[in-house]
């Protein structure tokens, strides 16, 4: 399982706002990354936000926009599962890049809760569901708000220029 060997994290997330953004596709599935999502970053005493947008393609330009507007950190949840054609590559990829690209240019952590799956057994096993092995939106909640409060301590350790 991809899991093995992930690190235990419990930030102490009180002050920051984090925005969840969570694609619509495989609703049972995202249920059950936005509730683990929800509980890990309430759980952090962060103030959070759930947007919905369509599909995980639009994730990054939602991302964006939550990032533009002052959130501390932004936590990305989307299921994708391959099919048939080239399109799970290319979903994969401009999510993927995307997402990487919105934490890059604005500095603000984005946990990138995108399952990639070759069949949906695949993902329920890292939906955070009643029988499932992981819990991936809470894990990138959680590595988004540990992300967001290294990057605060590095602010307040590093001498104003």
């Amino acid at each position: 399982m991809s899991g093995a060997g992930s690190p235990r994290i419990t930030p102490d997330g009180t002050g920051l706002s984090v925005v969840i953004v969570a694609s619509q596709w495989h609703a049972a599935i995202m249920d059950g990354l936005i509730a683990g999502a929800m509980r890990a970053t309430e759980e952090s005493g962060a103030e959070v936000t759930l947007l919905r947008v369509p599909g995980s393609f639009e994730l990054p330009v939602a991302a964006a926009a939550a990032a533009r507007s002052g959130a501390d950190a932004v936590v990305a949840l989307g299921v994708i599962i391959r099919g048939g054609t080239p399109h799970f590559d290319y979903v994969c990829q401009a999510a993927t890049s995307g997402l990487t690209d919105v934490s890059v240019q604005t500095g603000v952590p984005v946990g990138f809760g995108v399952l990639t799956t070759d069949d949906e057994a695949q993902a329920l096993d890292r939906a955070g569901l009643p029988g499932s092995r992981e819990d991936k939106g809470a894990e990138a909640a959680q590595a988004a708000i540990a992300t967001a409060l290294t990057l605060r301590q590095l602010r307040e350790s590093t001498p104003a220029g």
